[in-house]
């Protein structure tokens, strides 16, 4: 009985079945839509703070920037020899610096990994490398004076008989042509390359490291960096002097890669003159939810350390993805929250004022003998299916909004500035360059609006919760009807 009467009216009311049931499909919809989203900035922020710890790395560990020592500036000079024999003098300098002028004694990376909840540690070198190739032109002294007059004598300084005096000569042309080339080194541990600056690339050409070559010649560049010099597998790649034979080309997993150039760490502290140094250290945590712990027990337990998670990296992240993400977490929420609670008042007013149109149809049944919680079920129920209408239908718009996004895939810019320590995660774009200055990385990502289970479970929940609310009202507008009102109706 109940279905049939459930179904006739619903039948005879399709035209306000279908208001009360896109009220609630708009709200749902604009809920799945701004989910959808917020998830895909979610996934764009991890994207962006993977190319710099790389996958596994939990947070990392840099020395405390300090000031500069007294007579240094910290920042890279360049001394060359001033005499030449000829007119041209062609000069070239490598100057290897650890980033940010800061570095921690290879032996902290042993007490990281002693600290509680800490599952692995593994230290890095970051360098930044300014090349200063070119050369100086020797200029030629000319005379601007002349002697006039005969008998005179004269030479510098001095003036002939006649009183006439000779002009300083002055040097004409010569100069400087140089060019200025700077690139990130990156000292990796061959032991183990699951943490580290290789963590977040792959070898797409060549192969990487292998133990044997803890204090090998050799190199991985970044694909970036081979395309823009030229550089294939079994080429030679000469940094200060000392050659080295690139083995493998990385490429990023997910953006572009902050690190030109791998070498194994003893090369690269070799470079550096920073022997036992190493700038970074990446620790994994031995559970994800500790890494706060973890945190505060480095920094209490190791002094003259920065401890940088991936959570105070995100901080850093600024752009149009940092300012799109704000706004679907502040702005879009309460929007979809507000729309919501007004469909939700909208399906119960319009189903209370249905209510009220039905005085002689709920009245007769009273008199025929249905309770009060009859007449109440029936209204619910009504609305429930209202509801579910409401929710598939929402369900389906918001699915659509969500591929919409992912089709457009809309392009979001990041840029990754300074954590404020000596280098940032992974050495990349958070770190200082030379003389301690702040380095940003501008990356594109391309937007996408994945859908998960747990937001379409989400959006049934909320038609039901929408048709158990217009149902409740109405059915207590309904409740109340006495046998009576169906007479008065009566025309």
């Amino acid at each position: 009985m109940f279905g049939i009467y459930l179904k006739r009216e619903l039948g005879r009311r399709k035209k306000a079945a279908l208001v009360i049931a896109l009220g609630l499909a708009l709200g749902i919809a604009l809920v799945i839509t701004v989910n959808s989203v917020s998830a895909g900035m979610t996934q764009a922020q991890d994207k962006v703070l993977k190319s710099l710890y790389g996958l596994g790395t939990d947070m990392t560990v840099t020395k405390t920037r300090s000031a500069p020592t007294s007579g240094s500036s910290g920042r890279p000079n360049f001394q060359f020899d001033a005499s030449s024999n000829g007119s041209d003098k062609t000069q070239s300098s490598d100057r290897v610096m650890t980033q940010g002028g800061q570095a921690l004694a290879s032996s902290v990376v042993t007490k990281v990994a002693q600290q509680k909840g800490v599952a692995s540690a593994v230290g890095a070198l970051t360098l930044n490398v300014t090349k200063v190739d070119g050369s100086f032109t020797q200029g030629k002294a000319q005379s601007s004076g002349g002697n006039s007059g005969s008998g005179g004598q004269g030479g510098p300084g001095g003036s002939g008989s006649g009183g006439n005096s000779t002009a300083a000569p002055q040097v004409q042309g010569g100069g400087a042509n140089f060019d200025v080339n700077s690139y990130s080194v990156a000292g990796v541990d061959v032991g183990d390359q699951t943490l580290g600056p290789l963590a977040g690339s792959k070898i797409t050409t060549g192969r990487t490291f292998t133990a044997a070559q803890s204090n090998a010649k050799v190199a991985v560049v970044s694909k970036s960096y081979a395309k823009e010099n030229s550089l294939k597998v079994g080429k030679t790649l000469t940094i200060s002097g000392t050659k080295y034979t690139v083995i493998g080309i990385a490429t990023p997993d997910s953006s572009e890669s902050t690190t030109d150039v791998y070498l194994p760490l003893k090369q690269a502290q070799t470079l550096a003159d920073a022997k036992n140094k190493v700038t970074t250290i990446y620790v994994k945590a031995s559970d994800s939810k500790q890494i706060d712990a973890v945190k505060s027990a480095i920094q209490k337990n190791i002094s003259g350390t920065t401890v940088t998670t991936s959570a105070d990296l995100a901080e850093t992240v600024s752009g149009s993805l940092s300012t799109a993400s704000n706004l679907a977490t502040s702005v879009g929420k309460w929007l979809s929250i507000a729309v919501l609670a007004a469909a939700f008042l909208v399906s119960a007013l319009l189903t209370s004022s249905a209510v009220s149109r039905r005085v002689r149809e709920f009245g007769t049944l009273k008199a025929l003998g249905w309770p009060s919680r009859r007449v109440t079920r029936q209204v619910v129920g009504e609305s429930v299916v209202n509801g579910l209408l409401g929710g598939a239908l929402g369900i389906g718009l918001g699915l659509a909004a969500a591929y919409a996004v992912t089709a457009i895939s809309p392009k979001l810019t990041a840029q990754l500035g300074n954590t404020g320590g000596g280098g940032g995660m992974g050495g990349g774009p958070g770190g200082g360059g030379p003389g301690g200055q702040a380095s940003q990385n501008t990356m594109e990502i391309a937007l996408s609006a994945p859908v998960s289970m747990t937001t379409i479970a989400l959006a049934v929940g909320l038609a039901v919760a929408g048709g158990l609310i217009a149902g409740a009202m109405g059915g207590w507008r309904a409740s109340r009807m006495r046998p009576a009102d169906a007479l008065r109706s009566v025309s």
